[in-house]
């Protein structure tokens, strides 16, 4: 056996024999010889960054294919030995490009409109002074947490009891430093209990704590007509009057609440399959399949789909019922950038050459997971990128629109209708009925196939018991009249009112001075608060107001993008906007959260700060 480093086309071996190699870009090559048959190897030794596969290569290894690394040659030698290649373009250097404005898309090409996202900065100051916010609350835990350990305060905390203290701890304490040292001084502002339709305007239950929010006292009294503006009514369809709520009373009587059963066994209802198969025609695709839990949707699906040998290409931002479904999956998981295509590519051309660990043959599956709107950042998904990149190398697309259908489009037919794409070429949509249609669980629509897989495998459609009759026919009405089959404009008139109302309250917002994130068409508007002791302030001083507001902090966000989440509806009318707006500005005024600065550049979350991470 001998060892030859090649750097010439023709290649002299031991024995006088030659082999010719084709033009390719390569570092080093090693070559091993093997007496039995002579049969010889190749391997090249390429920078992970300028590997790109064939189209040909490429399709093999997505469709599950062996992996043929070394491609037959047209022509094999006289004495009888197999030329294998691999076929490599030229290595070429990444070159980052220009720093993109809020109005720029990274291939315009593929968009029939422009497509306008905003990420503005934390301003330094802002970032230094709510790092020690955090640092000063921290030191004082700490310090309570002693004075709880010498019974100088008193506890309200889950311990162990003194006759388990040999045993394994079931409840670590310093695991819930957060909740005892952070969460619990603004405890106040969730679960708040209303005593009405959570429609465009709720009551609330007034409530009081006398131990610093460890327990909270109802007083009896009712927080009448609060403005609310944290809910996901995006249409407005989450009411007690109406031909929805009219039908969902018939059904009752007709169907009773509960069904009792699974769909597979007794459970199967003529409602359902009618919700169904108007779920299909809704999406444009062949076939659907409806579940009583939109969280279940995912988290029971997606094991499903893929297993182990599979690959799942996640956006760092998606949903914890995507992330829970992708790790019970037992399959590979890699995190993308959000919506940064770059890093989405990257990984798929890495995937491509390199296969699965340590084996290195190829994956099973590819699956790009993605939401139509994040909750959280109010970003719309760069679909016709991720559909271009994912039809490029063979991979299937995972879209979650659990906030887009119903809320965009001219249809109202999610982030599909939104950019004029074919719903075929989304291998597997999923959306969930909890918030544009007022009612509650998930869908999944695709292919026949797939739908008849998911009928036999899913856990969530074996196990679960079948959705109840009520809340199928409220889907079903709402859906129609999205559609216009109710014989009116109510369903144009409600999506029309929920776009103008957002683009109205983004624009006043920003020229208010703050800092808002996502993209112009988004309903979800997140408003910037950063610092830990405003999260609590905002809320609370928002309620004086009489407007009920969402505050979100760490773990939801990262530690120093606390913000507040607001939800538009096509149910505000202007003046109950105008009435919002008028608060929120108050409140920034009250806790100086105007930070935004305009007339400096803003930047993109997914195209600067993260595009240099490419060059490694």
């Amino acid at each position: 056996m001998g060892v030859v480093f090649l750097r010439a086309r023709a290649v002299t071996l031991l024995g006088g024999r030659q082999i010719r190699l084709p033009l390719i870009s390569f570092r080093t090559s090693r070559l091993t010889l093997y007496k039995p048959r002579t049969l010889i190897f190749v391997k090249f030794r390429v920078a992970s960054q300028s590997v790109k596969m064939t189209e040909s290569s490429a399709s093999k290894l997505l469709n599950g294919e062996a992996c043929q690394r070394a491609l037959r040659a047209k022509n094999a030698g006289k004495n009888g030995f197999v030329k294998n290649h691999c076929v490599f373009e030229h290595p070429r250097k990444y070159r980052r490009p220009a720093e993109k404005n809020q109005n720029a898309t990274s291939n315009s090409s593929l968009y029939k409109k422009p497509f306008s996202e905003s990420f503005e900065e934390t301003p330094l100051l802002v970032a230094v002074l709510t790092y020690m916010g955090y640092g000063i609350l921290t030191i004082f835990g700490y310090f309570r947490d002693f004075l709880r350990h010498w019974n100088i305060e008193k506890c309200h905390i889950a311990h162990e009891r003194e006759q388990q203290k040999d045993f394994v701890p079931l409840y670590q304490d310093f695991e819930n430093f957060y909740t005892r040292n952070l969460y619990m001084r603004i405890r106040d502002n969730w679960n708040r209990p209303i005593c009405s339709v959570p429609g465009a305007k709720v009551d609330l239950v007034e409530r009081v704590t006398h131990n610093y929010n460890w327990t909270f006292e109802h007083t009896g009294k009712v927080v009448k007509d609060v403005i609310n503006m944290g809910s996901y009514n995006y249409l407005g369809f989450a009411e007690n009057t109406g031909a929805c709520a009219g039908a969902a009373i018939e059904t009752t009587h007709t169907y009773g609440v509960g069904v009792a059963s699974t769909r597979c066994e007794i459970g199967n209802l003529d409602i359902h399959e009618e919700l169904e198969q108007l779920v299909a025609r809704f999406l444009g695709v062949e076939s659907s399949m409806a579940f009583g839990m939109g969280f279940a949707t995912n988290s029971m699906n997606i094991p499903a789909l893929t297993g182990k040998g599979c690959l799942i290409l996640s956006d760092e931002l998606n949903h914890a019922s995507l992330v829970l479904g992708a790790r019970l999956s037992g399959s590979t998981i890699r995190v993308f950038k959000h919506n940064n295509m770059q890093s989405l590519e990257k990984l798929l051309r890495d995937a491509i050459a390199h296969g699965q660990p340590r084996t290195h043959r190829p994956w099973k599956k590819i699956l790009i997971v993605v939401e139509g709107i994040y909750s959280m950042e109010g970003s719309i998904v760069r679909l016709p990128e991720v559909v271009a990149l994912k039809k490029r190398y063979k991979a299937y697309l995972y879209l979650d629109e659990a906030h887009s259908i119903g809320a965009l489009g001219p249809n109202g037919r999610g982030v599909v209708d939104y950019f004029g794409l074919d719903p075929k070429d989304v291998d597997i949509m999923m959306g969930t009925f909890t918030k544009s249609f007022g009612a509650a669980g998930g869908y999944i629509g695709g292919r026949k196939e797939l739908i008849d897989y998911l009928r036999c495998h899913s856990h969530s459609a074996l196990y679960a018991t079948s959705m109840s009759p009520p809340v199928a026919q409220q889907i079903i009405s709402s859906m129609k009249i999205i559609m216009g089959e109710d014989g009116s404009t109510l369903g144009a008139d409600r999506l029309r009112q929920l776009s103008e109302n957002t683009t109205y309250f983004r624009r006043k917002l920003r020229e208010m001075g703050f800092i808002i994130y996502g993209n112009d068409d988004s309903p979800v508007v997140p408003l910037m608060l950063y610092m830990p002791a405003k999260i609590g302030a905002f809320g609370r001083e928002m309620l004086k107001r009489n407007i009920g507001t969402v505050v979100v902090g760490f773990p939801a966000t990262p530690i120093i993008e606390s913000r507040a989440r607001f939800c538009v509806s096509a149910a505000h009318t202007r003046e109950m906007l105008d009435t919002a707006l008028e608060a929120i500005s108050e409140v920034g005024d009250l806790l100086q959260l105007k930070y935004s600065r305009r007339g400096r550049p803003l930047s993109s979350l997914g195209w600067s700060s993260e595009e240099s991470l490419l060059q490694d």
